[in-house]
């Protein structure tokens, strides 16, 4: 199985920001160069992306779904009981951005339970560990699809 290009390119910035990997070793997980990680990181603007990162997916995907509530009750209180079209245009955009997040996060999923599970296996043995984590990543790429 092959994985694409921009499937890599979401792969490295995941690793960047929610693991906090340097891009030389994201570059080695993923099997590109840290030239094109440092690309990516630099045209996507990883590092204000991370600042970003600290409020939870729960979060956000709860603040997005009382945005829609708001806005939903905000226009049932008034005599025009339909969305104006920027109204309907917000409503639709933020549907949008909850139902991508919400697919996504299957990738970061496991990623992060990957992750906790690899720190666990390394204080019992560090070489199953390393033996692992070729496992883990070869099965983050087979998700990737």
């Amino acid at each position: 199985m092959s994985v694409s290009n921009k499937e890599k390119r979401e792969w490295a910035k995941l690793l960047f920001i929610a693991e906090n990997l340097p891009q030389n070793v994201i570059a080695d997980k993923i099997g590109v160069s840290k030239v094109s990680v440092n690309k990516w990181a630099k045209q996507d603007k990883w590092e204000e992306q991370k600042a970003s990162f600290t409020v939870t997916r729960e979060q956000q995907l709860q603040r997005l779904y009382m945005q829609i509530a708001n806005l939903n009750k905000a226009i049932s209180e008034r005599d025009q009981k339909y969305p104006t079209p920027s109204e309907a245009d917000s409503i639709n955009k933020m549907a949008s951005a909850i139902d991508k997040m919400e697919r996504e996060s299957s990738l970061a999923d496991i990623i992060s339970v990957s992750q906790r599970f690899l720190n666990w296996l390394r204080l019992l043995d560090l070489e199953k560990a390393k033996e692992f984590s070729g496992y883990l990543d070869a099965f983050i790429k087979d998700n990737l699809k």
